[in-house]
């Protein structure tokens, strides 16, 4: 039987695009506030009374800096992925997330905006890394540091349901998220 792995999700702090209302999705270079390292910084502390032994990040900038928050309280090195970004939301990106209430069909896992990713797609990214993380666990506590449909994904995959099952609510900004993935035979 292969050993049960622990994944401790934090969500990036607060980025001046959260702050000021727009929707992210994968541009890149969006920094953390001020709140946003506050909130990195306790779920830091947070995690390392976790005790991870590994680290991943998403290569978007807040989700890094989180990462350096974290890695400064544990103690770890830690890799960055394009697979644990944020849902791509394509020609959306950078606009009023109050805007996108007319745009986007939030019912249907299939739908994508221009140049973006649907939920279906997020769900397969994120299926595809805890699959391969189960295959070959860089240790038995692993820190994902990442975003939060991203985390709404990796509860969906963990729990065996697909994306159009995903849980509705979206953890706060510097909040640790515990899953287990079960052993196999």
């Amino acid at each position: 039987m292969a050993r049960p792995l622990t994944l401790l999700l934090v969500r990036h702090g607060q980025s001046e695009w959260n702050a000021a209302g727009l929707m992210q999705g994968q541009t890149a270079h969006v920094p953390l506030t001020p709140l946003g390292h506050e909130q990195a910084e306790g779920a830091a502390r947070e995690l390392a009374g976790l005790a991870p032994e590994a680290m991943l990040s998403s290569d978007l900038r807040r989700a890094v800096q989180t990462a350096e928050h974290c890695a400064r309280a544990t103690g770890l090195p830690f890799t960055t992925t394009p697979a644990l970004r944020e849902q791509g939301y394509g020609a959306l990106e950078g606009r009023p997330s109050r805007e996108l209430w007319d745009v986007v069909d939030w019912t249907d896992p299939h739908w994508s905006a221009e140049g973006g990713e649907s939920l279906a797609q997020l769900h397969g990214r994120v299926a595809d890394l805890l699959a391969a993380l189960a295959a070959e666990p860089p240790a038995d506590v692993v820190a994902l540091v990442t975003h939060g449909d991203t985390i709404r994904a990796a509860q969906a995959v963990a729990a065996g349901l697909g994306p159009a099952d995903m849980p509705a609510v979206t953890p706060h900004n510097g909040t640790v998220t515990r899953l287990e993935l079960g052993a196999t035979p």
